[in-house]
């Protein structure tokens, strides 16, 4: 007789013991530019800016919400959306460049 490996109570726990993996997105600054300029994420996501640019960069929300300290080239900022909303950033050096976060 073979045993039996997997279970029905055994599959459930493998399978929702697994943690979901949270959601992710990158902009880059580059060419004194955010790419890109607009993104629409999931409540929970993490945002991350990278600089890919050779002069420093911030990530500010106009709101105040958040606020990154200078980042120089291969720097990175992040920042967890976790209500839903309209979020406005400029680069507090660079005031042209400028981005939105749209939170679902």
């Amino acid at each position: 007789m073979i045993p039996r490996l997997l279970t029905p109570a055994l599959i459930a726990t493998v399978v929702f013991a697994t943690p979901a993996l949270a959601d992710e997105t990158s902009i880059v600054m580059k060419n004194f530019d955010f790419t890109p300029m607009a993104s629409t994420v999931a409540a929970g996501t993490t945002v991350t800016w990278k600089n890919e640019d050779g002069e420093p960069h911030t990530v500010v929300s106009t709101d105040g919400l958040f606020r990154s300290a200078a980042l120089d080239e291969n720097d990175t900022f992040k920042f967890t959306f976790t209500k839903p909303g309209t979020y406005k950033y400029v680069c507090s050096i660079h005031p042209k460049m400028v981005g939105t976060i749209m939170v679902k």
